[in-house]
């Protein structure tokens, strides 16, 4: 096996802000390539803060690993448990390590990675489009922008929270999520959960700071609408700690370490009667292709990162009316565009 982890920046169409995080204009990742008897595959990494991870720690972690070791790149669960066992590497990098195996079996195999996990389906899921924390005036281009999504989701967590949600509901009648990112005490996500509901709202991401899962409970039995679990699940491990508390869970392959593991947390979450919902960082059309393989076993996606960036690196998806195709029909479906992964 040859492998490479290349850096790419990421260049954001506008200024991203969330609640409690510095503004970004631009997101770096690594592209992971891997080439072995004859085939080219990817993945990528983009860290999250959530992890706490940055670049620097993927690329450290990618000097730790060597692949050769093992036998051949198509026993990746044996490639992908090698690795947790040898260290504890970032999560980012698993999550690129992982697509990057799944996507050369199933070029191996001349078949998707969604029919290589065994997921037959092909049900369309609608993803969201986000809309950060902004003035009015660039909140009216977002969703403008948005014209080809039919569900918002829209990033609160300030004190404008209600003027935002008022001023896009002048504008359009559209579904919206909302995600508060860990932004409100419990008192005040009540009162504006509550008034939520009347504002076709369907449900609401992580209101409270990750650690706090009795209080969320306590939110949870004084709103109607649903609460997502985001910043407060990372991997499989956690779920059983937190179902009380809230209806779903938000999976990210940055946050759990790739497909594997985001089976293993689906399986999980149903077992406990959750939701399940996938989600991402600011990614390129690769990472967003992977995620995508899982869409006909979710009930939520928000899987938009490709669209918020000026500079595509991979082609490969379409959407229609918010249903995100891959039009690959082997490994994860899309092609570098971009001479340097090539």
């Amino acid at each position: 096996m040859h492998v490479k982890l290349l850096d790419h920046r990421l260049q954001l169409k506008h200024t991203f802000r969330i609640s409690g995080s510095p503004d970004r204009d631009f997101v770096d990742v690594g592209i992971l390539r891997l080439e072995d008897s004859g085939i080219t595959a990817f993945g990528e990494a983009s860290p999250s803060r959530v992890c706490r991870e940055t670049m620097e720690d993927v690329h450290k972690g990618f000097a730790q690993i060597d692949l050769n070791k093992y036998a051949s790149p198509l026993d990746y669960e044996t490639v992908i448990n090698g690795i947790k066992t040898e260290f504890d590497p970032p999560n980012a990098l698993l999550a690129a390590i992982d697509m990057a195996l799944l996507d050369f079996a199933g070029k191996n195999a001349k078949k998707s990675v969604r029919s290589l996990l065994g997921i037959s389906s092909d049900r369309p899921v609608r993803t969201s489009f986000t809309i950060g924390i902004a003035d009015l005036e660039t909140i009216e281009k977002k969703v403008e922008e948005a014209g080809r999504f039919p569900i918002l989701k829209v990033k609160l967590g300030s004190a404008d929270d209600m003027e935002i949600v008022t001023r896009i509901r002048s504008l359009t009648d559209k579904l919206i999520r909302v995600d508060a990112n860990q932004g409100w005490h419990k008192e005040e996500a009540v009162e504006k959960i509550n008034w939520l509901e009347s504002q076709n709202v369907e449900f609401v991401e992580q209101p409270l700071p990750a650690q706090q899962i009795e209080e969320n409970a306590w939110v949870r039995q004084r709103v109607k609408l649903p609460v997502i679990a985001d910043e407060s699940v990372k991997t499989g491990a956690d779920i059983p700690g937190l179902a009380f508390a809230f209806d779903g869970i938000n999976i990210k392959l940055m946050k759990c370490g790739g497909l594997l593991e985001a089976m293993k947390m689906i399986r999980i979450a149903r077992e406990n009667n959750l939701r399940v919902m996938i989600g991402c960082m600011v990614e390129s059309s690769l990472a967003i292709s992977a995620g995508a393989q899982l869409l006909p076993l979710l009930d939520y996606a928000d899987l938009d990162g490709f669209e918020l960036i000026s500079n595509d690196p991979f082609t490969g998806l379409s959407l229609n009316d918010g249903v995100i195709s891959v039009n690959g029909k082997i490994g994860l479906g899309v092609k570098p565009q971009n001479a340097i992964f090539q």
